[in-house]
């Protein structure tokens, strides 16, 4: 049975895809969200709260749904991008999931607990110098003075975070679309899907089959690579569809489960099954700390996505859970080109350096 928290998460998610009962309830709450929200974007467009800007571009990926729709596979994708075209990016976060507030910098040796999962994973993933911290501002500041060579900063989230003045914003969606429309909590909206942007180009991508709002944008192609062992993850290894199409042959005798503490769970297990595995499916709240290990000694193989990889060492797995082998999925994740296209043309070309 699933946690209680994950239920719950399950149960606002399906009361924010129609306007029932229970979003109808929540109606004067999300009036007061969106009264309050709106003053503080005001606060900053009227000049009452200063924004920030920083002497190199910024680029915004978030989201106006609450949920996963897909931020951080988005922010790797942009960064290889940038990379490919010749500038030199970092990675601020707020490091959701981790006890640090203060601004850190985020190594390979960093503790998801401290500093987040998926500030460790787009880490892990990318190379790129990374920070941490509640005010972005001072986590893009203290990036820069780590990493003076650093000459563009892409913000995992952040969007509703105003005083970090943006060249771009990429908002990112997926096939829930906006839901019923309504702001949290009455519905799953941050903020009205037709708010005024805060940076001089505004873009979209859905990671979905087709657009799920009426904003025109490109479509992002997700699909799972294959399967490596989280050892062999750990050590920069790549996935492999072979391992992927082992485990789903009819004649095994493993016992197969799959874990994701991810926000929306079900969209992991939703991909495995089209793959032709069966399993046990076992979701956990978005951010799942494992203070201790949540499937049983007797599971030969278990099925985790990358954001759960970085919370679980192989050496702690050996100990804790001896006769379990542990198998990563990571995305196969390919945006249109067009997003690339309307990109480069908001940003430009990157500094010249001193050969």
């Amino acid at each position: 049975m699933p946690p209680a928290r994950a239920w719950l998460e399950a149960a606002l998610q399906r009361a924010w895809s129609h306007r029932g009962v229970v979003s109808t309830a929540l109606l004067p709450l999300s009036w007061l969200y969106g009264a309050l929200a709106a003053r503080h974007r005001a606060d900053f467009a009227s000049g009452r709260r200063e924004v920030v800007r920083l002497d190199v571009p910024v680029i915004v990926v978030g989201n106006r749904i609450a949920g996963g729709a897909g931020k951080t596979p988005t922010v790797l994708a942009v960064v290889a991008h940038l990379r490919s075209r010749g500038w030199q990016p970092g990675v601020i976060s707020r490091g959701h999931g981790g006890r640090a507030s203060a601004p850190r910098i985020v190594t390979n040796d960093s503790d998801a607990t401290e500093v987040g999962d998926e500030p460790l994973l787009i880490r892990l993933r990318s190379g790129v110098p990374v920070a941490v911290g509640q005010d972005r501002v001072a986590a893009a500041r203290a990036l820069r003075a780590a990493h003076p060579r650093v000459d563009i900063i892409v913000s995992d989230d952040g969007a509703q975070h105003f005083a970090l003045g943006r060249d771009v914003e990429l908002w990112v969606w997926d096939a829930r679309g906006a839901g019923n429309g309504r702001l949290l909590p009455a519905g799953p909206l941050r903020e009205p899907v037709d708010a005024p942007p805060r940076a001089p180009t505004q873009l979209v991508l859905y990671n979905a089959e087709q657009a799920s709002t009426p904003m025109p944008g490109a479509i992002a192609r997700r699909t799972l690579a294959g399967l490596v062992p989280l050892s062999a993850w750990w050590q920069g290894s790549a996935a492999e569809s072979r391992t992927l199409a082992a485990l789903a042959r009819p004649d095994t005798e493993r016992r197969l489960w799959a874990l994701a503490g991810i926000a929306r769970p079900q969209a992991f297990f939703e991909m495995l099954s089209s793959r032709g595995l069966r399993f046990t499916p076992l979701p956990l709240p978005d951010h799942a700390d494992f203070t201790s290990l949540p499937w049983p000694n007797d599971v030969s193989d278990l099925l985790v996505t990358e954001k759960d990889a970085v919370k679980l060492h192989p050496d702690r797995v050996a100990r804790e859970r001896p006769a379990t082998r542990v198998w990563v999925a990571p995305l196969d994740y390919a945006p249109d080109p067009a997003l690339w296209v309307a990109l480069d043309a908001a940003i430009g070309a990157p500094p010249d350096r001193p050969s």
